[in-house]
């Protein structure tokens, strides 16, 4: 795919030499890059040394033509590297940027690459390719900007490879305020969105068109053949907040989220494909608001995804919707899909919330069902039967099935006019990809406009052969869809090089921060049994394991400053830590993050481990966040505080971890929040936070805990408190749950500690 549009460009430059006495210069310092772009004239080349271009924000304004474009093109395509803080920022017309890298940085400004240079110097016709930004991210998390800004009209992004945001922001976002930047035409085409980490709180989306503000306004993007690869920011992965955009022929592999209409109306989603891994049941498929949009011919393969994330949620409305709530669904057209090992695949009526109504205000309740909705000719397979192919979160009074075809498995399901059991088998075309072993024997329902619908999900034709599911032809070739060489630039391969792990012995008498220093990621040090006096903050910044020698024991004793902790996890920080003995003079902390620039994740994972005599055992800045935190069969003796993961009180939704697990775990003696973990805000954009806290034992702890609550999960959405002893605990609840969300608590032994409270609907601020 990708090469077509590299001949076309090679097409292009051989166009300009003949029309126009073009230059091509190269520029080796950014004084020289200024003037060249001062001077530039339709049909110019300026190339960028090869070499490290540090702290440089990049002015393009010029004028090309169609046919004589102004190019600026790395002297060898992946050797530009844009380091430091820098930016690049296009205005005039007919220009194209090829073969930069950005890394090691971040942007002064709300963007890395921006289609305009300020409100009145835009960008038209110009492209943005060939180029790769990798972890370009702001110090700190809060710091909002978006990689690329899309302003003007008929602007590209095409074969980038981009990846690895975890501040605020989504990573692209297409700007819609004026009548310039309006039915823009904008095209997002043959790019590979790496993985994007979950931020722990809303605004991660990796593609945002428009907003609530502009959603009335047409904008006609089209983001084609692309590769979402593990894109986990948030809920949404695309969020849709303008009319008449379109989504055709990409792939979503294992990305935690939805491709979301969220405002505007008229959407076509056609010849996608959703895959997940058949257990992650973050990983989702699409997501209907508001009216007109059209579903057709997509493939869904392995998503076990519920409410928000199911491979099709179409959700309530909220009666005369403000613009930036949610508006009621009608005249949704679904036709042609087929869904593969998918649970529950149809479900209607997704986020009413109508039994909250006594903690959110009318404006918030979703109580208008989806209407004039059709589902036709649709295919659906399972290999294990499915009694809940369609799901009722409300009635399904508005929506008409027609002609759908769903396997016999053996298993009865509710009877609706317009599903149709078959017995059918499958057979796999290429990996992912399966389709009926034989023809399904159904004439497809042809509903209004139906005509148009003339291709499958592999560009066959349906006017001449025409079937139930997104394939007309089972004996189709089946594309490769997750061949990388499709996507982004020909120059760069993401595919780590395997590197087996070292193991480094440390005595007691050595340094250990300098052999830390010395590891490579993923290598382990093992310590020998005996005491190790640490005298300042042990930084961890890749990933590394540090263990006792077998049938030893070592001991870490840290006489550091107060408020310092013993392991200090920066970003990039992964530190698994097992078997060691941790002792504080109590008033330190045994873990923490830095207290600002967290401008990456970290994470910890402590096991076998007694940690005793600190003022935090671990303690988690705001802006701070990890993807994990685990303790197991860990003590955590002795301590004024225990796991406090609860600076984010802006109430916006964030928190500080995705998922906290304590597992055989024994605290004593922890005065206040043995466990803290909040977050903040009715917001539905994230997983929001996961809590397993099992077979461990409290006792004696809460003393100084202020709320009395000696477990605090306030907001958290996924608390499960089992098997739990807790015993003379001076509180006046273990804890207090979130019965609405998937809070539960069982088989927990309680004793003088307080009980555990379920509450149903937890008044929270609402962020909107």
């Amino acid at each position: 795919m990708k090469r077509i549009f590299f001949l076309v460009f090679a097409f292009a430059l051989v166009s300009c030499s003949k029309i126009s006495k073009n230059s091509e210069v190269i520029v080796t310092n950014f004084s020289e890059l200024k003037i060249s772009i001062e001077n530039a004239r339709p049909g110019d080349i300026i190339t960028m040394a090869n070499g490290v271009w540090k702290d440089i924000q990049i002015i393009f304004n010029a004028e090309g033509t169609e046919q004589a474009p102004i190019i600026l093109k790395a002297e060898s395509p992946g050797k530009v590297f844009i380091e430091g803080v820098s930016n690049l920022k296009f205005g005039g017309k007919y220009l194209v940027v090829d073969g930069l890298h950005f890394r090691n940085g971040f942007s002064p400004d709300k963007a890395v690459v921006d289609f305009r240079v300020n409100d009145s110097i835009i960008a038209n016709h110009c492209i943005f390719t060939n180029s790769v930004i990798k972890a370009f991210n702001k110090m700190q998390r809060d710091d909002a900007d978006h990689w690329i800004q899309f302003w003007g009209r008929h602007n590209t992004l095409s074969n980038c490879y981009i990846s690895g945001k975890t501040n605020r922001g989504p990573t692209i976002r297409v700007f819609l305020k004026g009548n310039e930047h309006i039915y823009n035409e904008h095209k997002i085409l043959n790019n590979h969105f790496g993985p994007r980490p979950p931020k722990g709180g809303a605004s991660a989306e990796t593609i945002q068109i428009g907003d609530s503000s502009s959603s009335m306004s047409p904008s006609s993007t089209l983001v084609a053949k692309n590769l979402f690869e593990e894109c986990n920011g948030e809920v949404e992965i695309i969020s849709s907040k303008t009319n008449f955009n379109e989504f055709r022929n990409n792939v979503f592999y294992k990305s935690e989220g939805s491709l979301v209409t969220r405002h505007g109306n008229y959407s076509v989603i056609d010849s996608n494909y959703f895959i997940g891994d058949g257990k992650n049941e973050n990983i989702g498929g699409i997501r209907i608001i508001n009216t007109g949009h059209k579903v057709t011919n997509n493939y869904f393969y392995n998503l076990k995804g519920k409410n928000f994330r199911s491979p099709l949620a179409v959700m309530n409305g909220i009666p005369k919707s403000p613009l930036n709530r949610y508006g009621q669904v009608t005249d949704l057209v679904l036709a042609y899909n087929t869904y593969i090992n998918c649970e529950s695949p149809w479900q209607f009526g997704v986020g009413v919330n109508i039994n909250q109504k006594e903690v959110l205000p009318l404006s918030e309740i979703r109580s208008a069902r989806p209407k004039r909705c059709i589902v036709a000719n649709n295919l659906v397979f399972n290999e294990i039967g499915n009694k809940s192919i369609v799901v009722e979160h409300d009635k399904v009074d508005g929506v008409i099935f027609k002609n759908n075809v769903v396997n016999k498995r053996g298993v009865d399901f509710k009877d609706y006019a317009g599903i149709k059991l078959l017995d059918f088998q499958l057979k796999q075309v290429t990996e992912h990809i399966y389709l009926p072993s034989s023809s399904i024997e159904i004439e497809p329902f042809i509903g209004f406009e139906f005509e148009n619908i003339t291709k499958d999900l592999f560009g066959n034709s349906r006017t001449s052969t025409n079937g139930i599911g997104a394939v007309v032809n089972q004996n189709a070739n089946a594309p490769d869809i997750l061949d990388k060489s499709n996507y982004g630039p020909s120059w760069y391969s993401d595919e780590a090089k395997l590197r087996e792990s070292k193991t480094i012995n440390v005595t007691t008498n050595e340094n250990l921060q300098n052999k830390i220093d010395e590891a490579k990621n993923g290598d382990i040090l093992v310590l020998e049994g005996g005491l190790f006096s640490i005298k300042t903050s042990l930084s961890i910044s890749k990933t590394i394991y540090i263990k006792s020698k077998e049938g030893e024991k070592a001991i870490l004793n840290y006489s550091g400053e107060k408020n310092t902790p013993m392991f200090q996890l920066n970003p990039n920080g992964v530190l698994s830590l097992d078997g060691v003995v941790l002792k504080g003079s109590g008033s330190q902390y045994a873990f923490s993050s830095l207290k600002e620039n967290m401008y990456s994740h970290f994470e910890l994972k402590v096991f076998n481990c007694e940690i005793s005599d600190f003022y935090y055992a671990l303690k988690v800045y705001k802006q701070s966040f990890a993807e994990r935190i685990s303790f197991e069969n860990t003590s955590i003796l002795n301590c004024e505080n225990g796991l406090e993961l609860s600076e984010e009180t802006n109430d916006k939704g964030d928190y500080n971890t995705e998922y906290l697990t304590v597992k055989n775990c024994y605290f004593n003696n922890v005065e206040q929040n043995v466990i803290d973990y909040y977050r903040g805000g009715y917001d539905e954009s994230t997983v929001g936070g996961n809590l397993v806290l099992t077979n461990s034992e409290f006792t004696n702890c809460g003393v100084k805990e202020k709320n009395g609550i000696l477990i605090n999960t306030r907001g958290i959405i996924n608390v499960n408190i089992s098997d739990n002893i807790f015993k003379n605990n001076p509180v006046k609840l273990v804890a207090l749950l979130w019965g609405a969300k998937n809070n539960f608590h069982r088989n927990n032994e309680i004793s003088n500690s307080g009980d555990i409270v379920v509450e149903q609907n937890l008044k929270l601020k609402v962020i909107y």
